[in-house]
């Protein structure tokens, strides 16, 4: 599987999961008439997913590939510093 395909498939997983947190009956739980720090319970919930999707997205897109393009091996990274 390349690198490419697994961040594509984390996306779509992110996808799924901000679609299903949008959904009416999530949604629905957090239209109340409360307020936290002044602010609405919904617009509140909406304003940390939208966020914590956001992320999400980075880190799959920025951690994954700078992980992947380090070195696998210690023994590789002495051998090209060594010359």
């Amino acid at each position: 599987m390349t690198l490419d395909s697994v961040i594509s498939r984390r996306l779509f997983g992110i996808f799924l999961l901000g679609f299903i947190l949008f959904d009416y009956p999530i949604l629905s739980i957090f239209n109340v008439e409360t307020f936290l720090f002044g602010i609405p319970l919904l617009y509140l919930y909406m304003l940390i997913v939208w966020l914590l999707l956001i992320l999400l997205i980075v880190f799959v897109t920025r951690v994954t590939r700078y992980r992947d393009a380090l070195p696998s091996s210690p023994s590789l990274e002495f051998k090209m510093f060594r010359h």
